[in-house]
């Protein structure tokens, strides 16, 4: 029996390497260089919510004294954070190096990002002054700290520049100065000599810092970037007197009092500067510490203007109509005659939107269900369901107010969505319901017909652009009739209901997901060829993992595709040699659950909202459904196989951990752009 180290990857180590993948996006030469920015943006983005979740969640056992092994898995709480923070160092200077290559780049394109010292052409001046005093300095923030004074609570999500004025050889005056979110990050100067200049507004404010302490009489002044982290877990009231959006809402505010995980400083700052910081925020050297650059909130690098540089972006590709089902079809009548695949960002999400406007003007249509998990900041979805209920159709949401870090929003939705006449469902106690799912009852002579859709990914119209993700179309009143009864659970969550097609969380799905893993590693028992193929976001559950390592050592191939943590090691002999793994990092986020049990023309075929993570499988309610539609099940088996056969952008999972890619060979397979050419195709051969 092989210990705890030797058969499993811990999630939060897992989790840190594939934010390395996506870093290595940064570092390729062969990306666009304005997307290599939206890689660093998208990498620093991802770390502030590792910090604010997991980081801090391992932090909460280290400080209770509790060695937590059993939550962990693999180390203790304290070493494990010592692990954590020794990686971030590490990634945080690469990402550095590979920010200064951008830069350069940049300049060789006659694109400069200026700093304060940099400013030296009469119109950027006049310009920046100029901008300063009419956008920046009625948001501006400025905090002078005093020895005596208690430092005021700084925000998790602001930037500070720590000042430092230096008023006489033995005295200093500090200071902080909040950048604000109101304005954008990016102040794009004037062209000259037919160069494109961008000054940071950090800069900018450096630049103005004698406009803003002209007061003081010092001998020089500096600033250096400083950044908070909180731990954003929600502390939710159990006073039985206020409703559930009440107590989100408290809580929500209550974040902002979270207790700091990470302390991150620009690592030229004088060492008093940071001493005196950390003295008053009471941060102590061996809390998370990160020296960083000049810049932090990198995040905001995703959204860096393209100058109008498109040929430093992704060319960006038309999403295709759905092979025989056109966006001027009436998609019921469509999808009564044959089930279809939507498949975001390689067909329009607008079959989507175009279904639940169908279904709020359809006269027959009587009512409409469906579950909402993360929503765009202007959702076309919510439109849609408004609409529903003005023409008089009974209209049920399931919103789930704990989406973490959109919890604001939803609240705003389901506010809107209240007063409007909409009935919401807020959820089951102890489960959030992460399914992703849509149910319409339509009346057909004295018969009510079932329709609906069930997807891998939130109905978001934005992010169906940059993530793959799955929806089935269908009016299989097999499969909706156990939709139904996932709706009557929602609202009634005290009758479990037995489900004869559908696999759901958290009562039925572990086990059948086992049972379908048992029946091929029976098979392969009994010397006949057995398969599994798995596409998840992440595998965390050591259950399942076992379950994939007896398969394994039964002789089962198995062919993993997993985009972010895996605690699954590949190709141990004895263990796990008989699977193989890959992680695809790209232009899309990979983001669609898909698993085919069985050999070539015995597939058993599922999508799903579920990865194969305890809280996906425990604690929450997820749907997967199983695909009978025979040329659906050779799509999604064909763009399986694709993805699997990358050779571009395939990173092979293992046990070190280095993120190799695969070797590229005669034939060069990059899978994103291979399934667009695939969907191209079969429109084309279809013509």
């Amino acid at each position: 029996m092989t210990n705890q180290k030797e058969r499993y990857i811990n999630r939060e180590l897992s989790w840190l390497q594939f934010n390395a993948r996506v870093l290595q996006e940064a570092a390729d030469s062969s990306v666009p260089l304005l997307e290599r920015l939206r890689f660093i943006g998208i990498f620093s983005n991802n770390l502030d919510e590792f910090f604010k979740v997991r980081y801090a969640t391992v932090k909460r056992i280290s400080e209770a004294g509790k060695s937590g092994r059993k939550a962990l898995g693999v180390y203790r709480a304290d070493e494990l954070l010592e692990m954590i923070t020794k990686e971030v160092i590490i990634q945080q200077s690469k990402s550095l190096a590979i920010l200064e290559d951008v830069y350069a780049k940049l300049e060789e394109e006659n694109i400069y990002v200026l700093k304060e010292d940099e400013i030296t052409h009469p119109v950027h001046k006049e310009f920046i002054t100029d901008f300063y005093i009419e956008k920046v300095s009625p948001a501006l923030m400025a905090i002078v700290l005093n020895d005596n004074t208690p430092i005021p609570r700084l925000k998790d999500s602001a930037a500070y520049l720590a000042v430092k004025m230096k008023l006489s050889d033995t005295e200093n005056q500090y200071a902080l100065l909040e950048i604000p979110r109101s304005v954008y990050r990016f102040v794009v100067l004037p062209k000259v000599d037919n160069k494109d200049c961008i000054i940071i507004l950090d800069n900018l404010i450096r630049y103005n810092l004698d406009a803003i302490f002209d007061i003081f009489n010092y001998e020089s002044i500096e600033a250096h970037m400083i950044k908070i982290t909180l731990d954003a877990e929600l502390d939710i009231e159990s006073d039985l007197g206020i409703s559930f959006l009440e107590k989100l809402s408290k809580s929500v505010k209550k974040r902002v009092d979270g207790v700091p995980v990470r302390f991150i400083y620009d690592k030229t700052i004088a060492s008093d500067t940071l001493a005196f910081l950390m003295g008053k925020m009471g941060i102590e050297a061996n809390d998370s510490v990160i020296p960083g650059g000049r810049y932090h909130f990198r995040r905001d690098y995703m959204d860096f203007p393209d100058m109008g540089r498109k040929d430093l972006l992704y060319e960006k590709e038309k999403p295709l109509a759905i092979n025989g089902v056109s966006l001027n079809d009436n998609l019921f009548k469509k999808v009564a005659d044959k089930d279809f695949l939507q498949y975001t960002p390689y067909h329009s999400f607008s079959y989507t939107i175009k279904f639940l406007r169908e279904a709020a003007l359809d006269p027959k249509v009587k009512t409409i269900k469906i579950t909402i998990y993360r929503l765009a900041k202007i959702s076309h979805i919510i439109s849609s369901l408004i609409n529903a209920a003005k023409n008089g159709k009974e209209v049920t949401v399931q919103i789930e107010l704990q989406a973490r870090f959109d919890e604001a929003s939803n609240m705003e939705y389901a506010q809107n969505m209240q007063d409007e006449g909409i009935k919401l469902i807020f959820g089951v106690k102890g489960l959030k319901v992460h399914s992703k799912v849509c149910l319409v009852e339509r009346l057909e002579g004295k018969k009510i017909k079932l329709y609906g859709f069930i997807s891998t990914g939130n109905f978001n119209n934005i992010t169906a652009k940059i993530y793959t993700d799955y929806t089935l179309f269908t009016a299989n009143q097999d499969i909706l009739k156990d939709l139904r009864k996932v709706f009557n659970f929602l609202k009634t969550n005290y009758i479990v209901n037995k489900y004869k097609h559908l696999l759901v969380s958290p009562h039925y799905a572990k086990n059948g997901f086992m049972m379908l893993i048992e029946t091929e590693t029976q098979k392969a028992l009994e010397g006949k060829p057995a398969q599994i193929k798995l596409k998840l976001n992440s595998i965390t559950s050591y259950k399942m993992v076992d379950k994939l390592y007896d398969a394994s050592n039964a002789g089962v191939q198995i062919k993993m595709i997993v985009r972010g943590v895996c605690c699954l090691i590949p190709g141990v002999k004895g263990l796990s040699e008989n699977i193989e793994a890959i992680s695809i990092v790209d232009k899309y986020l990979e983001h669609p659950r898909m698993m085919i049990f069985g050999i070539e023309g015995e597939e058993k075929v599922y999508i799903s909202s579920s990865d194969w993570m305890t809280r996906n499988l425990d604690n929450r309610v997820e749907v997967t459904c199983p695909i009978y539609d025979e040329d659906i099940k050779k799509e999604l088996i064909d763009t399986f196989s694709i993805c699997w056969s990358d050779n571009v952008k395939a990173r092979i999972l293992s046990k070190n951990q280095d993120n190799a890619y695969r070797e590229i060979t005669a034939n060069p397979v990059r899978s994103q752009a291979k399934t667009y050419e695939y969907y191209v195709n079969k429109i084309t051969v279809v013509k």
